[in-house]
């Protein structure tokens, strides 16, 4: 992963407990003031929720907040010259730092043309026949490649990037299919991060898009962990649950209406609940509609892939004052400083330096009727 990365990480009543909290201890001194804002994505069209904000004080402390699902943010700072941060994910693919100077009990509102998402990962995604999930990236103003299938049998060509994105379709059985099974763990392992959908599901777990059964050859996903099966029905599925805490505060709502546009789809017929994070699920079988996983390490060991793997930033996980883990980038010289208060390098939610991998039974529909599932795409773009 393009940074050497550090993360704070959370169970989601952080929005409020944690950096409450914190601005509790906060407000009992008098050297401190206010900043506040809206964060954007890049073009500034939509907010950004569940985005960490933070700033470190001379003792390198943390004082952080979340933004609320309409990107609204408000944190008490140390006074003085701080640099506010924003991050999604873990912050090695979408950060954002801006210099501040804080006055006592003064607040600083940052103009919405600074407070933007800014787009640090090289994003690539293969072309399919069902989904676009390059046309929501564009339209968040983030920049993404497309690349074909023989690239993914090059890893030379997928490690220059941080992201990749498996559209629902694009999966060609080839003689290549071994070398991009071994290309695509590798890649996970050394810290990429994959976004695949539907019928893209065969990148994962081997088989055809059209599987009726588990434990077919190929992939790179152990059997044993994943297994879905081509017998989805074109449906709404109405009330689907949120059931990851943090996509739902960043979201503003806990349940939705899936439409499956298509006569066939992917359902997850079952799969290892130690290793996913089971993130939508149906409300009448209570089976996963969106999971997610960091848990993936039997790739080859190698150089970090990404663009940015010397950009001077590491990936540490944070303890605060009130024992909140929290994974955040910092400088890379700023790290025995923290190591001295038993901050520890590499991710908060990870005993690894792999990337992350999200599958959804849904994908954006080409006809453009998406609905509220286009919010949680957008939130998966941002925090892979």
């Amino acid at each position: 992963m393009k940074i050497k990365s550090l993360f704070v990480t959370f169970s989601v009543f952080f929005f409020i407990a944690a950096s409450c909290s914190k601005d509790e201890n906060l407000a009992q001194k008098s050297d401190v003031g206010i900043v506040k804002g809206k964060l954007l994505v890049k073009n500034g069209s939509k907010p950004v929720g569940g985005a960490l904000v933070f700033v470190l004080d001379d003792e390198n402390k943390l004082h952080f907040t979340y933004t609320l699902a309409n990107g609204d943010y408000n944190l008490k700072v140390p006074i003085g010259n701080r640099i506010l941060q924003f991050q999604t994910g873990n912050g090695s693919n979408f950060r954002t730092t801006i210099p501040i100077t804080v006055a006592r009990n003064q607040t600083i509102t940052v103009d919405n043309s600074l407070s933007r998402l800014n787009q640090v990962a090289n994003m690539a995604y293969v072309d399919g026949d069902f989904d676009e999930i390059q046309d929501i990236v564009v339209g968040l103003g983030y920049s993404i490649t497309q690349i074909t299938n023989s690239d993914l049998a090059n890893y030379l060509t997928i490690s220059q990037y941080d992201i990749l994105f498996l559209n629902c379709g694009a999966k060609q059985t080839s003689s290549n299919d071994a070398i991009i099974d071994a290309n695509l763990a590798q890649f996970v392992t050394n810290g990429g991060s994959l976004y695949a959908s539907d019928y893209a599901v065969a990148y994962l777990t081997g088989g055809s898009v059209n599987s009726q059964n588990c434990g077919e050859a190929g992939g790179f996903i152990p059997d044993s962990k994943l297994c879905t099966k081509n017998n989805g029905t074109a449906t709404t599925i109405n009330g689907a649950q949120v059931s990851n805490s943090s996509l739902a505060a960043a979201l503003g709502f806990t349940s939705l209406n899936i439409q499956y546009n298509i006569g066939l789809w992917d359902k997850i017929f079952s799969y290892d609940a130690a290793y996913w994070e089971v993130m939508i699920s149906d409300p009448s079988s209570n089976q996963p509609l969106m999971i997610k996983t960091t848990n993936f390490t039997s790739g080859i060991v190698s150089t970090p892939v990404g663009g940015n793997v010397n950009d001077g930033l590491v990936t540490i996980c944070h303890t605060d004052e009130s024992a909140n883990l929290i994974t955040i980038t910092i400088d890379d010289s700023d790290l025995p400083a923290h190591q001295q208060h038993g901050d520890s390098l590499g991710s908060c939610n990870s005993t690894n330096n792999s990337g992350t991998i999200y599958y959804t039974t849904f994908h954006n529909h080409t006809n453009g009727n998406i609905g509220n599932a286009g919010l949680i795409l957008e939130y998966v773009i941002l925090n892979l």
